[in-house]
């Protein structure tokens, strides 16, 4: 049997996932499955059973994690400050009813 290699299981396609380090065939980032492991406690079993992947594919992308962890936390950290102001500029559409209530 030939051992597949981490970019078999790892693709990174401008336009698919922001171009994002992805799980090849899936939309599943690197970053999904690194929170879903670090910050949720899942086993790479748990997720590899939870999203119908194989074991290598999640180790593949936690693998990734680990090598670029660095540059995966800078860019989720500026989707949360992309997240936050978009929030803090834009209106939620039940916001601004209660708002136009108020005020009428």
């Amino acid at each position: 049997m030939k051992p597949r290699s981490l970019d078999m299981h790892i693709v990174s396609t401008p336009g698919t996932c922001g171009g994002r380090p992805r799980i090849a065939g899936r939309r599943i980032t690197v970053d999904q499955i690194a929170f879903w492991h670090e910050s949720l406690g899942r086993s790479a079993d748990e997720v590899a059973n939870d999203y119908d992947l194989t074991l290598g594919s999640v180790h593949a992308a936690l693998a990734c994690y680990f090598d670029h962890r660095e540059e995966i936390e800078r860019d989720r950290e500026e989707g949360r400050r992309i997240e936050e102001a978009m929030e803090s500029t834009t209106d939620s559409k039940l916001a601004k009813k209660l708002r136009d209530r108020l005020t009428t």
